[in-house]
Parts: structure tokens; C-alpha cells; sequence
């Protein structure tokens, strides 16, 4: 089932990624109203025509991660529907702090291989949202974090991961590292965002001896999740997951192709593509 999705080309990549960029920017834009369109409007222009800064180059000599602690956090913690139970997991945040230090002392480097490099960031990825969840707890979204403009200051804005001698936001990892540098869509079924529609976060944490079986299971299981995707063969209701970056999935094939890999009921180029509402409350357990 795994595609080698590396063999993509960079440009076609970069130019999809800018395109589905502003499709995000598009949505944010239908929310807001007076003023706030105005402001966007300024700040999109200026996102436009500006390259976006190089991320900061780290020179690390750190040797890969050994992630079971954080194993240990997520199966105490979260349950097999990947509910999170924020009250215990607050209660436990030092372990879950341990974990994230040692993180932020092991920058992911040449030396690493691919998947030990995607595993961290999936896993810096997961680590940093429960942390910031943790720290504002109680919250009923994750978007009440932060503000309503994309890019700018929203929670993945928040500049608050330091790995060694850099500084992120968790839009860096998503958007600047894991889609940028791996180019793997099943990465959009591991990440997740802490919210109800998000693909679930697994119990477990994502290990480079593993990752392309566990990649391929997170898209099995989040495409064939009723409560995140309705597949008929002749109408399929699906997240807007494959709206926003309906580019990362039809590099080399229609968004139907691509669905069907890992659907239990195959597509075709003639069912009828629609999108679900998202739903962004807290992936809290009841």
C-alpha cells in the first residue's frame, strides 16, 4: 500500500503548497467580517509578494530519539479512539515535560535517517499540541488559543517550541518541515490538532522502524472513520482536510485515487465529491 512519495518533485510540490495555502487563507477570510477583512486583506497581500524566511539553520550533532517515553504518556493517557484525558494528563505534565526536554536537546539532523527525522517531527508535532492544550486547560477548542488570522495569530502561531539553538511554532513543524521536507501526505492522518475532526491521535508514539506500517494504518483508519469521512461509491462526504490541502493528495493522481488506497469502498472518477462540516471542540473525553 506505501507510495514512495519522496520521488515528488520539490517545485511541484512548493508551488501546490503556496496554491492550498491560500485556500486556508480563503476559509479563515469567510469567518471574519468588517475590520477584521480589512486587516486580512493587508496582511495576505504582504504574504503574498514576501518569501517566507528560511528556517533557522541548526548545526546539531545530536543522535536520534528513543520516543517510548512518550508511548507511556499516550497510553495512560489517551484511550484506543484517541480521546484525550486532558484533567489526568495535566495532573501528569512533568512526564510529559521530561519527554519534550528531551525534544528540545536532540535537534533532528544529516546523520538521522528520513523516517527517524518524520518521527520526531510527527511526534514534536503531537508532544507540543498536548502541551499547549495542558497549559491553558480548561479550553473548549484549541482555536480559542489564539487569534483568527492564519499564519499570523492563531495557536499554530504560537512561537513556543525551542529545539536546541531554534525557535518554532507548530505551524513550522506541519507546514515548513513535515509537508515541505517529506512530502507525504499520510503525514495529514498522524498529526493531530486536538480537535474532534482531526484524524485521532494515537496511543502510541511513531517509531522509525515502523512509521511507513503505522502511516499507512492512520490512513486506513481515518479514511474509513465514519465520523471523519462517509464514502459511498457514488458520493463520498469527506473532510475538508482534503479541501485545505487537496494539492498534497493529487500530485499524481485525482483526490478519488487517492481516497481509494486506503478506502474499504473504492471510488471512481465519477463519484461525487463533497466536504463535512469541521468540528473544532476539544478531542477531550466526556
Amino acid at each position: 500500500m506505501y507510495t514512495d512519495y519522496s520521488t515528488r518533485t520539490s517545485q511541484s510540490s512548493s508551488h501546490l503548497r503556496v496554491h492550498h495555502d491560500f485556500t486556508i487563507q480563503l476559509h479563515y477570510f469567510r469567518t471574519m467580517h468588517g475590520a477584521s477583512k480589512l486587516l486580512w486583506f493587508g496582511i495576505l497581500f504582504g504574504w503574498m509578494v514576501t518569501v517566507r524566511c528560511a528556517l533557522p539553520k541548526v548545526n546539531s550533532s545530536a543522535l536520534p530519539v528513543d520516543h517510548s517515553d512518550l508511548s507511556s504518556i499516550l497510553q495512560k493517557h489517551v484511550d484506543a479512539d484517541g480521546c484525550v484525558n486532558y484533567l489526568s494528563l495535566q495532573s501528569d505534565s512533568s512526564t510529559l515535560n521530561q519527554y519534550l526536554a528531551k525534544l528540545q536537546q536532540h535537534h533532528p539532523n544529516a546523520t538521522w535517517s528520513e523516517n527517524e527525522r518524520k518521527a520526531y517531527w510527527i511526534n514534536a508535532y503531537n508532544a507540543f499540541t498536548l502541551q499547549l492544550i495542558v497549559r491553558n486547560f480548561p479550553v473548549s477548542s484549541i482555536k480559542d488559543l489564539g487569534g483568527s488570522i492564519y499564519k499570523v495569530n492563531t495557536a499554530w502561531d504560537i512561537r513556543f517550541i525551542t529545539i536546541e539553538s531554534a525557535t518554532y511554532d507548530l505551524n513550522n513543524i506541519e507546514h515548513d518541515i513535515l509537508r515541505k521536507e517529506f512530502n507525504d501526505p499520510r503525514i495529514h492522518f498522524a498529526i493531530n490538532c486536538a480537535s474532534e475532526s482531526c484524524p485521532v491521535l494515537l496511543n502510541e508514539a511513531y517509531v522509525a522502524d515502523q512509521l511507513d506500517a503505522q502511516l499507512d494504518s492512520a490512513a486506513v483508519r481515518f479514511i474509513n472513520d465514519p465520523k471523519r469521512n462517509a464514502i459511498g461509491a457514488a458520493s463520498a462526504e469527506i473532510s475538508r482536510i482534503f479541501l485545505w490541502f487537496r494539492g498534497d493528495f493529487t500530485e499524481s493522481q485525482s483526490i478519488q485515487e487517492f481516497i481509494s488506497m486506503y478506502s474499504r469502498i473504492p471510488l471512481t472518477k465519477s463519484t461525487k465529491i463533497s466536504h463535512l462540516p469541521y468540528d473544532w471542540s476539544l478531542n477531550a473525553c466526556p
